[in-house]
């Protein structure tokens, strides 16, 4: 999907060391991508591309001497190009609205998994060897509908889209308390084994977490909650 070509070089701006940290690496596992630097300031971010060409911007918003998009202004009035995903917990759509102005082609809210953040790079990246005229306005919708329109990450094998719905309202129905491999399964009417495994795909994708709740006696039942913002 990125193509035989150079890397992508991907400046990583982002005040939190550990944040910066995991999201390099993420970057660092995704074919076609290659970390060029990494920024926890606008002025470090600056300096960098004073150095070095970068394609792209992993950008946080909220810098500790600066506004990611104060930033961005600044740079495209300087006639720096490069693209830009919006790394941010900001949900503000007024935001939002004014990033996309500005050249941010996508927006990952914190907190995020490597699928998520590797799902948007492989976006743009196959929007980036999208060549050539469009023959018409089909064309330039599927081009950008690349970058718009998440597809789904495929099931792991012997889950079913069905039961994982169903596994998902039994547990946002369940809200702060959470609900247990073997309540889910009951509800749902399968077993606590296929349960879990449902219930782990939804924790492996950040949908939902899990922890143990200690009874009286026994073992620590595992629970499992929907995270707030999953999808």
């Amino acid at each position: 999907m990125t193509g035989q070509g150079p890397p992508i070089r991907v400046l990583v701006v982002e005040d939190d060391p550990v944040a910066a940290d995991a999201h390099a690496l993420y970057v660092g596992r995704v074919p076609g991508f290659t970390v060029a630097g990494v920024a926890h300031s606008v002025a470090d971010a600056a300096q960098f591309l004073k150095r070095a060409p970068v394609d792209l911007l992993l950008l946080d918003f909220y810098l500790p001497d600066g506004h990611g998009l104060r930033f961005l202004r600044s740079l495209r009035s300087a006639g720096h190009g490069a693209h830009v995903i919006a790394v941010t917990s900001a949900r503000d759509l007024a935001v939002v609205r004014e990033g996309v102005s500005l050249g941010v082609v996508q927006y990952v809210l914190k907190p995020f998994t490597f699928t998520t953040l590797r799902d948007r790079l492989l976006r743009y990246a196959e929007f980036r060897t999208t060549a050539g005229e469009a023959g018409d306005q089909e064309e330039v919708d599927r081009a950008l509908a690349v970058l718009r329109s998440p597809r789904p990450a495929p099931l792991p094998k012997g889950l079913s889209p069905a039961t994982l719905r169903a596994i998902t309202e039994v547990l946002r129905g369940a809200g702060d308390q959470g609900v247990s491999a073997g309540a889910a399964g009951a509800e749902v009417g399968i077993s606590r084994i296929t349960a879990r495994r449902y219930l782990e795909h939804l924790v492996d994708t950040g949908r939902a977490v899990r922890a143990p709740r200690y009874g009286q006696v026994g073992r620590p039942e595992l629970r499992y909650r929907w995270v707030t913002g999953g999808r």
